[in-house]
């Protein structure tokens, strides 16, 4: 290999690092200076759902999570983002304001949301999943999860499954 390919693959290499380390998840959760004391995000009902069987030919399917500040001060929601290309997800809260749609992180930037909740708002996270993203070979049993990462304790994770057929 000559000094040219060399200085190619080096710059290649540097990029990618780069990218992953940017759209990697957001590691200020564990950081004890943003953690709050009295807000609590939770999951405001189901935080899993089976589509069961859904087919790649009609097309993308989706479904509405609730979340819900139940502590006695505001909530952050920091990001959001999925666990695989085949699925975004959005953040909607009062008055119909929404953030997103937003997807995996290793597969797009995922900027920070900063949205606050106050104590007792409720919002929804609307999750779209496109059983097609994979192709042909992408039937089958799938389960997906969403994150909701905030500054209360621990982020708020949504499932879902289905069973894909063509």
């Amino acid at each position: 290999m000559n000094k040219t390919n060399v200085t190619v693959v080096i710059i290649i290499i540097l990029v990618m690092s780069g990218i992953i380390w940017f759209t990697q998840p957001d590691s200020k959760k564990n950081d004890p200076v943003s953690v709050s004391s009295g807000g609590t995000l939770i999951a405001d009902g189901d935080s899993s759902y089976d589509f069961g069987t859904i087919s790649m030919a009609k097309g993308k399917v989706s479904y509405i999570f609730k979340i819900k500040n139940t502590g006695t001060e505001a909530v952050t929601v920091r990001k959001l983002y999925t666990s695989c290309m085949c699925t975004t997800a959005s953040l909607i809260i009062a008055g119909g304001q929404q953030f997103g749609p937003y997807g995996m992180p290793s597969m797009s930037f995922i900027p920070e949301i900063d949205q606050v909740m106050s104590p007792a708002e409720e919002g929804t996270v609307e999750v779209i999943f496109d059983p097609a993203a994979h192709g042909p070979a992408g039937v089958g049993k799938i389960q997906r999860t969403v994150t909701v990462e905030n500054n209360a304790e621990n982020p708020v994770l949504f499932s879902f499954s289905a069973f894909v057929t063509p």
